[in-house]
């Protein structure tokens, strides 16, 4: 069992609930299965807004507006569910999810950018994504604040 001081961290709302009670791997499960969710979704994200600058550069704006709509529509298929995984089962805060969708969000872009659109990532693009890994640290350790 974890104590839930790193993960939860001062942010959450759910110290003091009965995920104590739940085995660590199940918890950990639980939190791989919401990444897992969000990764995918941020597949599909990363690809309707992007993706047609490659695919579908000859094809009318308005082609390119309902074909994003429609992967968009996948993309969600998988954020809600991750979403009300990660607040309801992992017990994550809001903020939590959100910081860890969009360090999922960058990854995903690098990714995305270096294989499919062929392009090289700037040196500025890996100090913003050790921002957000210095985000991450805020959100999930418990800092306690001088009284």
């Amino acid at each position: 069992m974890t104590s839930g001081r790193f993960l939860y961290g001062s942010h959450s709302r759910r110290t003091t609930s009965a995920l104590h009670l739940i085995p660590f791997y199940a918890h950990t499960m639980i939190i791989l299965w919401t990444t897992l969710l969000l990764i995918g979704s941020n597949l599909f994200m990363t690809y309707a807004w992007y993706g047609h600058l490659r695919d579908f550069k000859d094809k009318p704006l308005w082609f390119v507006i309902i074909l994003s709509w429609v992967v968009a529509l996948f993309e969600y298929c998988l954020q809600v569910p991750a979403n009300r995984i990660g607040f309801q089962q992992a017990g994550l805060s809001l903020q939590q999810l959100k910081v860890l969708q969009e360090i999922l969000s960058m990854s995903v872009f690098a990714a995305f950018a270096v294989v499919y659109m062929k392009e090289r990532l700037s040196i500025n693009f890996v100090y913003a994504s050790l921002c957000m890994v210095a985000a991450a640290w805020f959100m999930f350790t418990d800092i306690k604040h001088p009284a």
